[in-house]
């Protein structure tokens, strides 16, 4: 038997602990107290919910790329990067 060590993918702690299915998916809770997400999963069914894709289609368009131009370098459809693009605030 193999063990893996998880991290939360938004803090980086592992303090990590099983948290029930959700459409046949394990889902697991950060217990870090400052953590603001607390659940999330290890695999995930599409491109467009991944962390590291959302960060990364907040970047490209502060650097200025188009929506068209994002949304073809990352895999996921232009209808993912404008809905969230849409729920960022902007200060």
């Amino acid at each position: 038997m193999v063990q893996v060590s998880l991290h939360c993918p938004f803090c980086g702690s592992d303090a990590v602990c099983k948290n029930g299915h959700s459409n046949g998916k394990q889902r697991y809770l950060c217990r870090n107290s400052v953590c603001s997400h607390q659940t999330f999963y290890v695999d995930y069914t599409y491109n467009g919910c991944k962390p590291d894709v959302k960060k990364s289609i907040l970047q490209w368009s502060v650097d200025g790329a188009g929506i068209r131009a994002i949304s073809r370098c990352l895999g996921v459809s232009s209808v993912t990067v404008l809905s969230e693009l849409k729920k960022k605030k902007r200060p």
